[in-house]
């Protein structure tokens, strides 16, 4: 049965791209779309500085055909500034808007944003609504289970969140006070969703990074689709690699080294393209160890890269490893 959020069609059991904060740019979800991954979202995007007209802020509204659907996800602490945020996000053209409440980092839950609000459910509501009402796309909403073990309330959270209006709701399976450590815990993700007042789209987050994780976890929290985030950098794949296991209970083969080489390449440029040959070099760094984890005596080559500036030598560079590589046989992380 299609999982839909208003009137869009995600199809059966959508597998979701996490909105990362410095990854989840338009060169980064190009590979990924590649990758049959259902529906993307933008970086998380301050409210405050959507108002203030911050270039910064505003460059993260940048979204493109291709990627449909996509949503914007925009955080912040003020409803009236979040309530003005959604009415410029909404000229931007997304299929939807995503309200953040799970950050965790000191610069935004100290701030009042994010995973703070978990501390304040009636503003949360009050936030929620005004978003809402600020726009004729459907509001989904990310967050965690609660600030901390002795205050898990995301089933209030839940509730009362599509009681005002939201059409789907990620919740990761951890608090604030866990951040990214320890396990994700999901059963309370189960029981939302086994919750007969709940009628929205519930999706899981949290740990899933692997084929076999993904497909045990959907049978086990009944869950209607899986957002995944670190497992997908450097490893697009494996949006794909999941959807054929579920299709059709094959594994398929990892990616060679050619085609690690090949996406890579093609992020780097769209990278280029999207910011600048400068910029566009420098952040595509972080990205190369992932690419080629697992490679025998990649370091020396992974040291040239990340320190290098010319966009021809960087391509030669790629040039070399698939070379040298090529006889490996394709590397599975994705179990």
């Amino acid at each position: 049965m299609s999982v839909k959020i208003g009137n869009i069609d995600l199809g059966e059991f959508p597998l979701l791209l996490a909105p990362m904060e410095d990854v989840s740019d338009p060169p980064f979800r190009y590979v990924c779309k590649q990758s049959g991954v259902d529906l993307m979202y933008t970086e998380f995007i301050s409210s405050e500085g959507l108002i203030r007209d911050a270039a910064k802020s505003r460059q993260k509204l940048d979204i493109f055909e291709y990627e449909r659907p996509i949503g914007i996800q925009i955080f912040g602490s003020e409803i009236d500034h979040m309530r003005e945020a959604t009415e410029i996000a909404t000229l931007a053209g997304p299929d939807l808007m995503d309200i953040n409440y799970g950050c965790p980092v000191k610069q935004v839950a100290c701030r009042g944003a994010g995973s703070a609000l978990l501390q304040d459910i009636d503003k949360m509501v009050k936030m929620t609504e005004a978003v809402v009402k600020a726009t004729h796309l459907p509001v989904t909403v990310k967050t965690r289970l609660g600030w901390d073990d002795t205050t898990k309330n995301v089933e209030e959270v839940a509730e009362r969140l599509q009681d005002i209006g939201i059409q789907g709701l990620t919740i990761h399976g951890r608090t604030r006070a866990q951040m990214y450590k320890g396990a994700a815990d999901w059963s309370l993700i189960r029981e939302i969703k086994r919750n007969p007042r709940i009628k929205i789209p519930i999706f899981g987050n949290g740990d899933v990074d692997s084929i076999r994780k993904a497909a045990d976890w959907r049978l086990e929290y009944e869950v209607d689709g899986i957002m995944i985030g670190r497992a997908a950098i450097g490893y697009p794949w494996i949006f794909r690699e999941i959807r054929h296991f579920f299709n059709t209970g094959e594994i398929l083969a990892g990616p060679s080294v050619e085609e690690r080489v090949s996406v890579c390449r093609t992020h780097f440029e769209k990278s280029i393209e999207w910011k600048g040959p400068r910029v566009g070099v420098f952040e595509m760094r972080r990205h190369y160890a992932n690419y080629f984890k697992g490679l025998p005596d990649f370091k020396p080559y992974r040291m040239q890269l990340v320190k290098e500036e010319n966009i021809e030598t960087i391509h030669a560079l790629l040039d070399e490893v698939a070379d040298k590589f090529q006889h490996i046989e394709p590397i599975r992380e994705m179990a």
